[in-house]
């Protein structure tokens, strides 16, 4: 069965990876060296990798079910599905370990629609989700760390040291939002009850709020790619999808 799709055409990468034709060969080249260090025995792929690191793109970005991948590739659904479980956590974000003295670091939550219950809980939208914490580099706008999913029903202070993002930003500033009292961050001042705050302190929170305002956009990009909003994976799949967005969010904004 012939594809439809395949990236042997550049004007099919865009559309279904948000990425120019220069950054998806960085991404597949990045992919073919990480395969080359661990090479493994066994049936070879129906796709070369270039169609497979598009298939899995493919998936993410609107999310498409695997009936229609199939299609798309000219591949069975059970072939379809063997991709995203292989190339999915190959192309997840290498997250940064070590900062700069002077690096400044925003966090925030953001809910992922999970149909499998096993690792979601109903949360504020009224839906099954997982929460997920992300952190950016204030100064460039990447995404440098992203934390384990949680179920949706956990509060950001929470998640902050369970997911682990805590512990990889170990103490580097970082600029949160009210929900993060309590946890060390740099985050609003508080009006007491009966008080105003000083005009000191209203002017470093219309600051504080425009620049964490970047970590929300960074959220809207990286919905982009829209199995953030309906995610059907199972398992570590919505882990691997966040991170692997994270990286394709990187090198869509970063070049």
């Amino acid at each position: 069965m012939a594809g439809v799709i395949t990236a042997s055409v550049p004007s099919w990468t865009e559309p279904f990876t948000g990425l120019s034709s220069r950054c998806f060969s960085k991404l597949v080249a990045s992919v073919r060296r990480e395969q080359a260090s661990d090479q493994q025995r066994g049936r070879p792929w129906s796709l070369p990798l270039e169609d497979r690191v598009l298939l899995v793109t493919a998936y993410w970005r609107p999310n498409l079910t695997m009936q229609q991948l199939a299609l798309l590739f000219g591949i069975s659904t059970s072939a379809a599905d063997r991709i995203i479980d292989h190339i999915g956590p190959l192309l997840a974000l290498r997250q940064r370990k070590q900062f700069r003295k002077d690096t400044v670091l925003i966090v925030d939550g953001t809910l992922v629609p999970t149909r499998d219950h096993s690792v979601a809980e109903q949360s504020k939208n009224y839906r099954y989700s997982t929460a997920h914490q992300v952190v950016i580099d204030a100064d460039t706008r990447l995404v440098v760390v992203v934390g384990r999913p949680l179920p949706g029903n956990r509060h950001d202070s929470r998640g902050w040291e369970e997911s682990g993002a805590k512990a990889a930003v170990g103490t580097t500033t970082t600029i949160a939002d009210g929900g993060y009292q309590g946890t060390g961050l740099v985050v609003p001042h508080r009006r007491q009850k009966g008080q105003e705050l000083s005009a000191w302190k209203e002017k470093h929170n219309r600051s504080h709020k425009q620049v964490r305002a970047r970590v929300e956009h960074t959220f809207a990009r990286m919905k982009g790619w829209k199995i953030l909003r309906d995610c059907r994976l199972k398992g570590d799949g919505v882990h691997h999808a966040m991170l692997g967005i994270a990286r394709l969010h990187n090198l869509t904004f970063g070049g």
